[in-house]
């Protein structure tokens, strides 16, 4: 535990007891005082100081409003308000109903009870004030993590290769079928009888949690953080939405298999673009000298049969690709010339930082624009590592907090352990949104 954070819990566990003596006393006042002082010091915050601390607060709120007049109560609620408190922590706290609180209080004692900031407003406002005070861009957010992963982009760049432009290469609804039928999860849910989909990204992969953070932007997402080993430090993020099923083209698995089936085929690309973005691979094997590409799906799931599609459509393309089994996993496989042809139609849509550069790579050496030197030296830029000091693998988190405007406000030297505790993120973001409340 942190000083700040001992002295913080030390200071709210003796304010609470203050507030409890004073309602032993019968002095209202003052435990109106001590409620004051336990909310301006973020007490009532559960991610601040701890759900027992926490619920210390509600128990003095409410053992006050129990032995109070309406008068009192009125002012109460005014004070929480004045204080920035949610409704919701309100409700919560008193023990009462929206309902109540709404109409009865909120009428009887004549409170406008602002409309809370969403999430997704102040994530907005990161994003403009970035831009406005800072210059951040997408530009500089996918220089960050060239730099984060081991990219050097002014090298590429004296060979004409730009490796952030696929920040604004675009998508539309075909090639997020293609993310939709691979690398997307999709559950189905029924809240108060009315039926969901959780739609989530989730990775530890350091370039996928800044990519992902384009396709499901945290505007609109929830970010999920969570520990996949905590002994070698390796944590999770993901990007979750919920939307109702009815408002979500991608839930119907059946139908989007249909349409693929019939696609124009100058939309095909586009798809297959998404398919590799998702759960593909660009590779470049340099013992045999051949290009290949991969979209990857598990063997007994309804995946499946989205290869079985792919590969009928390649065919209308004059392209062969062919499909192999593992013990684990089913893959559709297209190499060599068809790989050449098929990077030259899908290289302008993809939109997966390294998977676009690599397309990009392995064209202009078949080309002959670059020679053998200067692609393997290149090449060897985006490959991964074993270990996981590799910065492309699992350091997902430490590269969004570097890399995306929605964590990184405050400069990155905070984040330079490879092993980043996740109640410090949790607390960076509650720091974000208290201040940025201000605004």
């Amino acid at each position: 535990m942190t000083t700040d954070r001992k002295n913080r819990l030390e200071e709210c566990t003796g304010l609470i007891e203050e507030a409890m003596k004073c309602l032993e006393n019968g002095d209202k006042e003052c435990v109106m005082r001590m409620i004051e002082e336990l909310i301006k010091n973020q007490c009532h915050d559960g991610n601040a100081v701890g759900k027992e601390v926490a619920d210390g607060v509600r128990m003095v709120a409410h053992e006050l409003w129990l032995v109070s007049d309406n008068e009192l109560r009125c002012k109460l609620l005014r004070t929480l308000r004045e204080l920035g408190v949610t409704k919701k922590w309100v409700r919560g706290a008193l023990k009462m109903n929206r309902k109540d609180l709404d109409k009865k209080w909120r009428t009887r004692c004549n409170i406008e009870w602002g409309i809370r900031i969403k999430r997704r407003d102040i994530i907005k406002r990161v994003e403009g004030l970035l831009r406005e005070r800072f210059g951040w861009s997408e530009t500089r957010m996918c220089e960050e993590l060239m730099r984060f992963i081991g990219i050097d982009t002014e090298m590429l760049r004296k060979y004409g290769i730009e490796p952030c432009d696929w920040v604004h290469a675009g998508f539309d609804e075909v090639y997020f079928m293609g993310i939709a039928l691979t690398d997307l999860y999709v559950k189905f849910v029924e809240i108060n009888k009315n039926k969901y989909v959780n739609v989530a990204l989730n990775t530890t992969n350091a370039i996928d949690a800044v990519f992902f953070s384009l396709l499901l932007p945290v505007q609109r997402s929830t970010v999920e953080i969570w520990w996949v080993d905590r002994e070698t430090g390796i944590v999770g993020v993901g990007y979750l939405i919920v939307v109702r099923a009815d408002k979500w083209g991608w839930a119907n698995y059946e139908e989007l298999i249909k349409r693929i089936r019939t696609l124009r085929l100058e939309d095909v690309p586009r798809l297959i673009a998404g398919a590799v973005d998702g759960d593909g691979s660009i590779k470049y094997n340099f013992t045999v000298s051949r290009p290949s590409i991969e979209i990857t799906a598990c063997k007994a799931c309804r995946k499946r049969v989205f290869l079985d599609a792919l590969q009928e459509i390649l065919e209308k393309l004059g392209i062969e690709g062919k499909i192999y089994e593992t013990d684990s996993d089913v893959r559709l496989e297209v190499y060599g010339e068809n790989a050449i042809k098929l990077l030259r139609l899908i290289m302008p849509y993809l939109r997966h930082p390294l998977k676009r550069l690599r397309a990009k790579l392995i064209l202009m050496h078949y080309e002959g624009k670059i020679d053998d030197e200067t692609f393997a030296e290149l090449y060897g830029q985006t490959r991964y590592g074993n270990s996981n000091n590799d910065p492309k693998r699992y350091h997902a988190l430490e590269a969004l907090v570097r890399a995306a405007p929605q964590t990184h406000t405050h400069g990155g030297s905070r984040y330079k352990s490879s092993v980043i505790h996740i109640n410090e993120l949790h607390k960076r973001w509650w720091e974000v949104e208290r201040e940025l409340k201000a605004y």
